[in-house]
């Protein structure tokens, strides 16, 4: 049995994980390298993999 990563879309990251930053606040932060990179998907979509962001926002400092 093989393990598959279930991948997260942006829309997905507002409303499941509740990460309420804008695309281009995204890609600010993954180019600081301080946010889980994209893999992409097609020309125009793009997505997550859910356990880097699951683990991404345990290791965020909570407020």
């Amino acid at each position: 049995m093989s393990n598959v990563r279930k991948l997260v879309s942006k829309k997905e990251l507002k409303s499941v994980y509740g990460i309420p930053y804008s695309f281009a606040h995204d890609a600010r932060l993954e180019k600081a390298g301080q946010f889980p990179k994209r893999k992409q998907l097609g020309a125009c979509r793009v997505a997550w993999y859910a356990d880097e962001v699951e683990t991404w926002i345990e290791e965020r400092p909570r407020a």
